[in-house]
Parts: structure tokens; C-alpha cells; sequence
């Protein structure tokens, strides 16, 4: 892995099961953009995970509470939308069906990691803002899933 300042750095990764947890406080702010995804996984885990003190979601491309919160029950997915974030329930196996990623990159990337666990196909609207930011995510995304 490189890192921004140029400097590397290996990687040791095990898998395990999800399990719901809390985020929150001074975790939420180096991993804000990342929330919308980590609800996807969120989706996956077995128990409840809880995004908290994330109001600043609410003030992005879109009001990113409400569209993934939108996004995850169009999935079939329990979720509860907060003032200051979410609170998914998991265990919940992902069904096909309509994602409206209302312009906002994250929503529409969210959407698409969604999209590889669900049971059935997937549409993902607003695809177009994640080229402002990711070009080249469907191709990263095919290559890891292969």
C-alpha cells in the first residue's frame, strides 16, 4: 500500500464474521465519506450497528442519511434514519431492486457494492457523479470481485 505522503506500507488481513457495532465520536469524523458503503456492510452483519454523531451526512452531495436509509430499504434492508445517523439492522439478505443515488458518488458506489450481494439484479440511478471522483470504480470493483 502507498500511502499520500509517498511512503508504503504492508497489509495483513484476516476475514471473520460481521458483527453489528457503534460508530461514533472521534471515529466518525476520519471515516464520514466511508459511511454510506459501511452501511451496506452494516446490512450484512449479523446484529445491530449504529452510526452516531454523523449529522454532517446530512449536509453532503445530498442528505446522505435519508438517501442511503432510502437506498438500504430498497434493498430489503432494516434501517432506521437519525437526526445524526443510522442504525441498521443486519442479517437481512439484500433482495434486487432500485437505488437512487440522487447525484451523490458515495450513494451511487454504495449502491453498486450492494448490488454484488443482492439476490437479484440491481439498478443504481445518478451513476454519473462517480465519475467526478472514482472514473475507474467499476473496473476496481469487477477486479476484486473476480
Amino acid at each position: 500500500m502507498t500511502r499520500r505522503d509517498g511512503t508504503t506500507a504492508d497489509i495483513r488481513a484476516r476475514h471473520a464474521a460481521l458483527r453489528g457495532t457503534v460508530v461514533q465520536g472521534d471515529e466518525v469524523p476520519g471515516l464520514i465519506d466511508e459511511i454510506p458503503v459501511l452501511a451496506v456492510a452494516a446490512a450484512c452483519a449479523e446484529g445491530v450497528t449504529e452510526f452516531r454523531d454523523a449529522a454532517e451526512l446530512r449536509v453532503k452531495e445530498t442528505d446522505r442519511v435519508a438517501t442511503m436509509a432510502g437506498a438500504l430499504a430498497a434493498l430489503g434492508a432494516s434501517v432506521e434514519p437519525r437526526a445524526d445517523g443510522l442504525v441498521v439492522h443486519g442479517g437481512r439478505q439484500l433482495h434486487g431492486g432500485d437505488v437512487d443515488g440522487r447525484g451523490d458518488h458515495r450513494i451511487a458506489m454504495a449502491g453498486a457494492v450492494a448490488a454484488l450481494i443482492a439476490d437479484s439484479p440491481t439498478t443504481v440511478r445518478g451513476w454519473g457523479a462517480v465519475a467526478t471522483s472514482y472514473p475507474t470504480f467499476l473496473d476496481d470493483l469487477e477486479a476484486l470481485r473476480r
